[in-house]
């Protein structure tokens, strides 16, 4: 469905499951049809099982030793930040109204039911008075906060899962298929992916006892991915060829004492308090549609409004073209690249990179400004490109000229932008290995 709402952010990824044993062709084989089959008329492409000499072909570094053949699936890739801004966009073409760097300080009742919040402008300090019908509470690993500020007895709801990815160079992946290990020590798959002409390998899935806006990897985490990397890769990867390493956090709904959180479930769920606060948390990028839509169905009977039918599984995301995009970097603005283009052509200028080692032009940095909310060098380089992501050190060295551009944009001066660097340098030494 987002694979036909979003071509130019969602794309058709081939899988390879490397098998080392006998067993494992057909025991995958005929997972994988089960998988097809599920899968439907929406599947992207039906599974096989692949000869020794094709896996090689596909993934031709993976680990050879005791190999015997793979299997191979196909499942969509998109960017999560980029596919966020979209969706944004997405709403304020229909007529709502979006706002940065607000947050939610206080609930507002009447006769006990909500109607309304207090806020803050994080950039000015000015506080805001928002008067509404409901209020959904969708706020990840926080809505514990949200849900207690309305009823302070409420037990926590969500146990924190802290994944990790480090990112390698293209050398260790160089063709276009993905290695997919359906099962590591911890019960989580492991993969090496590419992505944006690097290679994401991950993930962990650690329960932690506490939740942050800047998770860090642990170093046991570190140490997990780089053993399995070797364990997979036919190069083995050191920490000197490790460009970035990143953490998030997966919001489960408790069951049991949540230890294992590998075992939880990722489905969603939705509560609606006394007061009518709605609180949606668990779920995933790729059931995000489906949870906004059953969030909506309450919204509407919380508020008193008119039901209506939700169009969203036909509905384009912003910047939706069929049109090819030559540029690789341009790709995911789609429809908006031809803008940039017009910036470019405009002011010269404009084309120089932010960096040497990655394609990314100072044109972007003008547009996220402008129209995409933009309004720190974080939020350019980690959120609007994914350079930090990518690349760490490179990321550090782009601050100062990311920082230059946004404050002619934002109309700031000089001691914002010193700020600015300073502040990103210190988040960004937290992404080196």
């Amino acid at each position: 469905m987002l694979y036909a709402n979003a071509p130019h952010l969602v794309h058709n990824m081939a899988f390879v499951i490397p098998n080392y044993s006998w067993w494992e062709g057909p025991f995958y084989g005929i997972g994988m049809k089960v998988y097809d089959r599920m899968a439907g008329k929406l599947g992207l492409s039906p599974s096989r099982v692949l000869s020794k000499t094709e896996t090689l072909e596909l993934i031709p570094t993976v680990e050879q030793d005791n190999l015997v053949g793979g299997v191979i699936y196909h499942d969509g890739q998109f960017d999560d930040a980029r596919l966020a801004i979209s969706l944004a966009r997405t709403a304020a073409d229909l007529g709502a109204v979006v706002v940065n760097y607000v947050r939610a300080v206080g609930l507002i009742k009447e006769k006990g039911i909500l109607c309304g919040l207090e806020a803050e402008d994080v950039e000015s300090g000015r506080p805001l008075t928002i008067r509404a019908k409901c209020i959904i509470n969708a706020t990840g690993v926080f809505v514990d906060e949200i849900r207690q500020q309305d009823e302070p007895a409420s037990p926590s709801l969500v146990t924190a899962s802290q994944g990790i990815h480090i990112v390698l160079s293209k050398e260790f992946l160089p063709g276009a298929a993905a290695i997919l290990i359906p099962k590591t020590a911890d019960g989580r798959v492991l993969f090496a992916v590419p992505w944006h002409e690097h290679v994401v390998v991950g993930t962990t899935d650690t329960p932690v006892p506490y939740h942050t806006l800047e998770p860090r990897a642990l170093e046991e985490e570190k140490q997990f991915i780089m053993a399995h990397a070797a364990q997979y890769l036919s190069k083995d990867p050191t920490p000197a060829d490790v460009l970035s390493v990143f953490a998030g956090l997966r919001p489960l709904v408790k069951q049991g004492d949540g230890t294992n959180t590998a075992a939880l479930s990722r489905d969603h769920t939705i509560l609606v308090s006394e007061s009518g606060l709605i609180t949606v948390t668990g779920g995933k990028w790729t059931t995000y549609r489906k949870m906004a839509q059953d969030v909506i169905d309450q919204a509407e009977i919380i508020a008193d409004v008119e039901n209506r039918p939700c169009t969203t599984p036909q509905l384009p995301i912003h910047g939706w073209t069929s049109a090819a995009i030559p540029e690789p970097h341009l790709q995911v603005y789609g429809a908006d690249a031809a803008a940039i283009r017009q910036l470019l052509s405009e002011n010269p200028s404009l084309q120089e990179r932010l960096s040497p080692m990655l394609p990314y032009q100072s044109a972007e940095v003008v547009w996220h400004a402008r129209h995409e909310m933009a309004r720190t060098v974080e939020d350019v380089l980690s959120r609007r490109t994914r350079i930090l992501l990518l690349n760490a050190r490179a990321s550090i060295e782009a601050a100062p000229k990311v920082a230059h551009l946004l404050a002619r944009e934002l109309g700031h001066d000089a001691h914002w932008e010193m700020e600015q660097v300073a502040a990103y340098r210190k988040l960004a030494e937290g992404y080196l290995f």
